[in-house]
């Protein structure tokens, strides 16, 4: 009896209009329909993004914006673990929700939820603690050293926000919601910038204002993420606070699935700390450059992280549902679509770079830096999408381990280790931004092999 209702609980979730059927129907139009609001809500957070730089960059100097740009890796680093274990804690959650397994759904759903406000805590202590000591061994300019010191200060003393929100978004996206997600990122996106020109443009707060700005939107947001899951018309789906406790053998299955990814995404932060720390070292010109080239790159970025976000939920849900040759087949449907759509994009980038940084930075030299970095990169962004493509399938497999080896060894290794001896070589700036094509094509080899050689039948 409870077997029954269990199922027909699920089932009609999965059937919800704000829900997308992952597990039958046509492959290929399932991914799509789950991957287009993926798609929106990363191209608006881009959109958001630029806006963010723009209003920095004109209503702020040089310096200030080179703060802003150089401190992604610093905050990844960080925030990157966490959300790292986040997303294990998602394929988790896929897996008994595609199983049709509600009493393990309801558990990993509020070990993952009290998980977040745990790392929430953890995160602002060693943001406010490390973050001083890694501005100076990153070799930050001085001119540009006090606004990043105001920037991450206030970052940090509001991360718990931005790590409930990711924590929010993969429980809802594991359970086949999209469409959710993307509502509360415009309006996110909304009030950011909204509160960006408020702040920085008006009040003239400088970087203090765009950070403290991230944070109250992402605040806002998660607001609204706790009133949805809350009032989840499927009780066994519904997030209960008085039901937040560690299930050991949760905690057990969410560490082992996400603590892998975790480890991967502060360590390749390591890697490219060092890199970035190579070019702090050309200057505020060259930092400048290369932060405008990272705020278009993200727009590259768009397919290869929608697809790398669908596919550990569709394969996970599909594995848990017994659904094997399908699993397989969306596999090799999302890492081809990844693929071409990446690389259009990086052809288009190609050509239009100069034109395009132009609308973050008006110095020539800036620019010309960020040029260099783009027409070195952009016609390899398919082996950056097959790499993210097909780790998302290795973590939707339960085989996590083996995405953070190869990175690890790739990403943060190799590329360390290249830039260190090689620049020593050929001092100039290209010899930096090789580190990545280089990189990039050394792990795609090597998840191929992988991939050729998986059991698709093998659980967590």
């Amino acid at each position: 009896m409870q077997k029954d209702r269990t199922q027909k609980n699920l089932r009609t979730h999965q059937n919800h209009p704000q829900g997308v059927e992952l597990t039958q129907g046509p492959v290929a139009g399932g991914i799509i329909r789950f991957a287009i609001p993926l798609f929106l809500g990363q191209l608006l957070q881009q959109f958001y993004n630029m806006a963010d730089a723009w209003v920095v960059g004109n209503f702020a100097d040089n310096d200030a914006f080179a703060a802003v740009s150089s401190g992604g890796s610093l905050t990844f680093l960080i925030i990157g673990f966490f959300n790292g274990i986040a997303i294990g804690g998602g394929v988790v959650i896929s897996r008994y929700f595609g199983a049709k397994d509600s009493a393990r759904v309801q558990k990993a759903i509020h070990t993952n939820f009290l998980f977040g406000i745990l790392a929430s805590a953890l995160a602002t202590a060693a943001g406010l603690l490390l973050v001083p000591g890694l501005l100076r061994l990153m070799k930050t300019p001085e001119s540009v050293l006090p606004h990043s010191l105001t920037y991450f200060r206030i970052y940090f003393a509001g991360v718990s926000t931005i790590i409930l929100y990711n924590i929010c978004m993969s429980i809802m996206r594991s359970l086949g919601d999209s469409l959710h997600p993307l509502y509360y990122l415009i309006f996110s996106s909304l009030v950011n910038v909204a509160l960006d020109l408020l702040f920085v443009a008006g009040f003239h707060q400088g970087v203090g204002g765009a950070a403290l700005a991230t944070v109250i939107a992402q605040g806002l947001s998660v607001l609204l993420c706790l009133l949805r899951m809350c009032r989840e018309p499927d009780e066994d789906l519904r997030l209960d606070f008085r039901k937040l406790h560690f299930y050991k053998d949760m905690m057990y299955h969410v560490i082992r699935q996400g603590l892998p990814s975790g480890i991967q995404n502060s360590v390749i932060s390591v890697g490219n700390i060092v890199i970035q720390s190579n070019i702090n070292a050309f200057g505020a010109y060259a930092i400048s450059g290369q932060g405008a080239y990272a705020k278009i790159e993200g727009f590259a970025f768009l397919p290869i992280m929608s697809m790398s976000m669908v596919l550990p939920t569709f394969v996970s849900q599909n594995l848990g549902a017994g659904e094997y040759g399908r699993a397989k087949k969306g596999s090799a449907f999302g890492i081809i679509s990844g693929m071409l759509l990446a690389e259009l994009v990086g052809v288009i980038f190609y050509i239009w770079a100069p034109y395009a940084l132009r609308f973050f930075v008006d110095s020539r030299e800036a620019v010309e830096y960020g040029v260099i970095h783009a027409r070195i990169i952009a016609l390899f962004f398919c082996l950056l999408a097959f790499s993210h493509c097909a780790a998302g399938v290795l973590r939707g497999c339960g085989r996590a381990f083996v995405p953070m080896v190869t990175m690890l060894l790739f990403w943060c290794g190799v590329r360390i280790l290249y830039v260190t001896l090689a620049v020593r070589v050929f001092p100039v700036f290209q010899t930096i931004s090789w580190a990545y094509p280089l990189t990039w094509l050394l792990s795609s080899v090597t998840f191929l092999v992988v991939l050729l050689r998986l059991d698709w039948g093998k659980g967590f």
